[in-house]
């Protein structure tokens, strides 16, 4: 079933150097040579977003390819050059700088990889301080804050100062302080890239442990493929401030649009990004089956069951409908690459 729109930004451009915003006025689609030869910078070019409610989007590219600054427009932490930006069916660039600080505190949340936490706050502190701003009651505020900080896995640290804790525990004191609000969309900017491979997958899985029982809408960047695959409903890839491609992690492996996009994917395992629903035969005919598995989980998550079966398993769609069977043969032609296609 297809989610109605949370945010939509259309022709976004984030121009740096002289008057900006009257170039683009007078070459509303600019070219590099264009830009090259009056000293502009073209961080976010011509940008199209679509983000559904209740997705994970992720905005992923190398370094300087304009995903932070895309983010920061959507949510108008820098102003756009050029372009429309909707919230809700709502004008963003329209809103007073009044309007726009409700947004940020009512309906936004937003982690950065920097946790930003106050050293002289507790962890209580730092978690209930977006509602303190709000002028939330201190009772109110300090229920709201035990709640979030159960639910991120810090019960029994919020007398705790950022300094007592590790890396991992100051950025859930990230999440929890952002989450706080109950905010509509969640902008995560590289939240996890500086902490050690180990506890970032650690914050991978809490994360989608979060996802799964909030249900955010999320903006969520990141320059590593792998994180990417893991995380996303969809994902952007951008070089040189432009989006060259919006697709499922699945779509983007098995079919991608540039070479650029197919350097990025080439070393990932299909097994790690390939479903159920790509592999299947279609129809179940009458059995016997080893037993039943959603048609969105990755082969690689389930292939040793599948493998160490005697029978094929049933494939069931998102409302529980037999869809397809899948075996062993199946997993072994996806993990060894015999397969490259649907």
């Amino acid at each position: 079933m297809e989610r109605p729109l949370k945010m939509v930004c259309r022709n976004v451009w984030k121009l740096y150097g002289p008057d900006p915003a009257a170039f683009l006025r007078a070459n509303p689609a600019p070219t590099n040579e264009q830009l090259r030869e009056v000293g502009m910078i073209g961080a976010v070019r011509a940008a199209d977003v679509q983000i559904g409610e209740g997705e994970i989007f992720v905005i992923m590219g190398l370094s300087g390819s304009g995903k932070s600054t895309l983010v920061r427009c959507l949510s108008r932490l820098i102003e756009p050059t050029g372009g429309e930006i909707l919230f809700d069916g709502e004008d963003l660039l329209a809103m007073s700088e009044q309007e726009l600080i409700q947004l940020r505190r009512k309906k936004i949340g937003m982690v950065f990889q920097n946790f930003a936490l106050l050293p002289h706050l507790t962890v209580l502190q730092n978690v209930a301080f977006p509602l303190d701003v709000q002028g939330v009651p201190r009772a109110t505020r300090e229920a709201r804050a035990h709640e979030m900080i159960e639910t991120v896995g810090l019960k029994g640290r919020e007398n705790y100062f950022p300094r007592q804790l590790s890396g991992g525990q100051q950025q859930r004191v990230g999440i929890a302080r952002s989450l706080v609000v109950e905010p509509e969309i969640w902008f995560l900017d590289e939240p996890f890239s500086a902490l050690d491979p180990l506890i970032r997958r650690e914050m991978q899985d809490e994360f989608l442990r979060l996802q799964g029982l909030l249900k955010k809408t999320i903006v969520f960047i990141t320059h590593d493929f792998d994180e990417a695959i893991r995380l996303a409903d969809r994902i952007a890839v951008m070089k040189d401030g432009r989006i060259v491609q919006t697709a499922t992690p699945e779509e983007l492996v098995m079919n991608p649009a540039t070479d650029y996009v197919a350097e990025f994917t080439h070393h990932i395992p299909r097994g790690k990004v390939l479903s159920l629903r790509s592999i299947m035969s279609p129809g179940t005919g009458d059995g016997p089956y080893a037993g039943d598995l959603k048609s969105t989980d990755r082969v690689a998550d389930v292939a040793d069951r599948i493998e160490a079966a005697d029978h094929p398993h049933r494939v069931l769609d998102d409302s529980g409908t037999p869809i397809g069977t899948v075996d062993g043969r199946a997993v072994i032609d996806v993990l060894i690459g015999r397969r490259t296609s649907e």
